[in-house]
């Protein structure tokens, strides 16, 4: 038990002491009649879901179960509730104004964090209460329950001793599910570590940072020389590679002129400066483009070209370790993301540009994006990419799989090979966001639309203006592509699926330990756990 716990226990074990030191008293100076008649005095006891109140728990158990149908006997044994756990909940209904419907769906880890012992009402009657008194409420033995077709009846106490027993059992699968899950995440690093060692051992580096702004610009270089090559720049620019991209943020820069009319813009990462140009176009009056890779020298001859160096003015370096000689812009443009949105990291940059510069009220381009997974049933890729190496050639090479699945591609998937519903499974509110939001986790439920196997989960990302002229592009295999492409999580065996069967999952996304720019994925789909590594 946590020192939190047992500082807050023991205070509301004081306040039950105290409280029974002091009907004592009264019972001890008076007659029973004159204990009630206090009692009813100080005994105010608010209903959990609602504002009436009651004179006795009595009163209110009964008040609960007429008015709300909620049998506070059945729940405490369903969830086998003990002090910690029922301190919680009383704490937790106080705080979400939980109905009672609602509260029978959840589960105990719902309000088993420790934020919940710290009482919501001030010397709340339910916290005082003795659970054992709840047992009298409803005779248990008087409610048989029938377990099916066996014919084999059993008593509510029992029924509810084997659901606590379940839930027991149920709750320590998960932990050591958990435990092997990263134990297995920590072979593989340790694994990837000693091949680091063994083969390119000068190369090894102490990588302790959680985001870009604490990685020596040094050490960041080799991302930013890679958009030092045209090929990538054309791409994005290009009908074929991106005209999606570039026309979105062109149509939200412009149909929205008349929000950024004499405006100060800053353009993290401007690249050719393209973005810088359409914002010129809006009527900004000045525009601050800052970028790290050798592009943007090129991109000062392109606004020369254009005559536009009156409105733009560029910056070469990394945002976080230059001045921009103003000390807030009214906007922020960026097109920051990355692989599955998230990997290169360059919305810490945009995180740091905000918190630093925008000005209070001011706009963030884009400022909303989201994730989605769906599933694939494309079994040719799979046969092709994964099962190849169980023969190859007349050898065996099926430890070359595992390699192969733990490194998601980026291709585009045709959208007929789509075989469930799409799940999104994250969204960013870039007004909020944390240089910590890439660590997530969510749950996931996939309706399956066709009968098959499902080989692999596509991810991909929606990005939005929310302007007075709203725009938004997706990157999904159901839209027009990008140079973004899809992302692939491969897994390792084909799945079995059938028509209308929900596939429950959960994917785990975690910054890389030692590549501040790249992530770890673990995706949990039908008793299956695959690690993936975007580095």
């Amino acid at each position: 038990m946590s020192n939190k716990e047992n500082s807050l226990l023991h205070q509301e074990q004081e306040k039950l002491q105290n409280h029974v030191v002091h009907m004592d008293g009264i019972s001890e100076s008076g007659s029973d009649d004159d204990w009630e008649e206090v009692n009813d005095e100080v005994q105010v006891i608010q209903c959990l879901f609602c504002d009436e109140t009651s004179k006795s728990f009595k009163d209110s158990l009964q008040h609960l179960e007429s008015d709300h149908g909620f049998n506070f006997a059945l729940f405490k044994d369903k969830h086998a509730l003990d002090v910690y756990t029922y301190i919680k909940l009383i704490n937790f209904i106080r705080k979400k104004k939980i109905s009672p419907e609602d509260l029978n769906a959840l589960t105990v880890k719902t309000w088993e964090s420790d934020e919940y012992l710290t009482p919501v009402f001030q010397d709340d009657p339910w916290l005082m209460f003795d659970l054992d008194e709840l047992g009298d409420v409803k005779n248990s033995d008087e409610y048989p329950v029938n377990s099916g077709q066996e014919g084999v009846t059993l008593s509510e106490l029992h029924f509810a001793e084997l659901q606590r027993t379940i839930q027991s059992l149920k709750a320590q699968l998960e932990q050591r599910d958990l435990a092997c899950l990263l134990a297995k995440q920590q072979i593989e690093e340790m694994t990837k570590k000693a091949h680091k060692l063994v083969f390119d051992e000068d190369d090894v580096t102490n990588c302790k940072e959680k985001c870009v702004k604490n990685v020596p610009s040094t050490s960041d270089q080799g991302y930013f020389n890679t958009y030092s090559h045209f090929a990538i720049h054309h791409e994005m620019l290009t009908v074929i590679g991106d005209k999606v991209r570039t026309e979105s943020y062109r149509d939200a820069l412009l149909t929205n002129s008349h929000i950024f009319n004499n405006c100060v813009m800053l353009d993290v990462g401007c690249g050719t400066g393209i973005l810088s140009m359409f914002a010129a176009k809006s009527g900004c009056k000045k525009v601050i483009s800052v970028d790290q890779s050798d592009i943007i020298y090129h991109a000062m001859d392109i606004v020369r070209e254009n005559n536009l160096t009156s409105i733009i003015t560029l910056k070469k370096g990394r945002l976080e370790n230059i001045e921009l000689d103003v000390e807030k812009v009214d906007a922020i443009v960026s097109e920051w993301m990355g692989y599955f949105l998230l990997f290169e990291g360059m919305l810490d940059s945009v995180i740091y540009a905000r918190d630093h510069y925008l000005k209070p009220g001011g706009y963030l381009l884009p400022n909303r994006c989201t994730i989605s997974l769906v599933g694939s049933g494309d079994t040719k890729r799979y046969v092709d990419l994964v099962d190849y190496w169980s023969n190859v050639y007349g050898f065996k090479m099926s430890c070359m799989k595992a390699e192969v699945v733990r490194e998601p591609s980026i291709e585009i998937c045709n959208s007929q090979d789509i075989v469930t519903t799409v799940a999104e499974i994250q969204s960013f509110d870039l007004y909020k966001a944390t240089t910590d939001c890439v660590n997530f986790s969510s749950m996931f439920n996939l309706t399956v639309k066709r009968s098959g196997s499902l080989t692999a989960i596509i991810g991909y990302f929606d990005v939005f203006f929310d302007l007075e002229n709203p725009v938004h592009f997706s990157t999904g295999p159901h839209a027009t592509p990008t140079h973004w492409k899809q992302t692939v999580f491969s897994l390792s065996e084909p799945i079995s699926i059938t028509e209308g069967e929900v596939v429950t999952g959960k994917l785990i996304c975690r910054r890389h330990v030692k590549d501040v720019r790249g992530l770890i994925v673990t995706i949990q789909i039908k008793d299956v756990s695959q690690v993936y590594y975007l580095d």
